[in-house]
């Protein structure tokens, strides 16, 4: 994990800053699904560069909380609760 930060670092030359990850995380949220990569940087309600936008997503994608299809639509998959409730069901989670 340590190379794949420092390979990171190297490609990024502005990093996110936390209300700016949590304002693009909100966005998404909200979307549903339904917006691409672009048109969500273009609802952001401030705001923020095409590179840190683009380090946003790499990091919530490499922490599980968002997928990008295809098609660059982003699906936000993140569900603690919604994971708890299945475990008390009986799923086992890897």
């Amino acid at each position: 994990m340590q190379a794949e930060l420092q390979i990171f670092k190297k490609e990024v030359m502005r990093f996110p800053r936390l209300d700016t990850l949590l304002m693009i995380e909100e966005t998404i949220r909200k979307a549903k699904g339904d917006l691409t990569v672009r048109e969500i940087w273009k609802k952001l309600p401030k705001k923020a560069m095409w590179q840190t936008y683009l380090a946003a997503l790499d990091y919530l994608e490499y922490s599980g909380k968002i997928f990008i299809e295809e098609d660059k639509h982003i699906i936000w998959i993140w569900d603690p609760k919604g994971i708890q409730e299945l475990k008390k069901k009986g799923l086992l989670v890897k």
